[in-house]
């Protein structure tokens, strides 16, 4: 995971213009102490360096919209455990959060869209 983060960080930096990941290298610490396993010296020295904006996007657990298919396995319990892994991950790396509205993607969309207008 580390590696396929690290080339599509390194990708990015030769665009112009925003670019928005999904996921980013913070995520595998985030996983990593959810899992109650530790987290490797060159992964957190990784996500130390290899910065992304100071400001990141996060979608809050949003149980009205839960559900568990083919792709999502995650419990109701593991997915409000992961979002607060992730917000507790970036938070202690120096990131701030904003949170994307509970709405519709459009509506979430357009939230983002306004956020990143300079």
């Amino acid at each position: 995971m580390l590696e396929l983060d690290l080339r599509a960080y390194s990708a990015a930096q030769s665009l112009s213009g925003p670019v928005i990941f999904d996921r980013g290298i913070p995520d595998i610490m985030g996983y990593l102490t959810l899992s109650g396993l530790l987290v490797p010296s060159h992964v957190a020295a990784v996500a130390k360096t290899a910065r992304y904006n100071a400001r990141v996007f996060l979608a809050p657990f949003w149980d009205e919209i839960f559900t568990q298919d083919t792709e999502r396995k995650q419990t109701r319990a593991e997915a409000e455990a992961a979002c607060a892994a992730m917000r507790e991950t970036y938070t202690a790396l120096g990131y701030e959060i904003t949170e994307l509205p509970y709405a519709d993607i459009g509506s979430r969309g357009d939230f983002v869209c306004k956020q990143l207008v300079i």
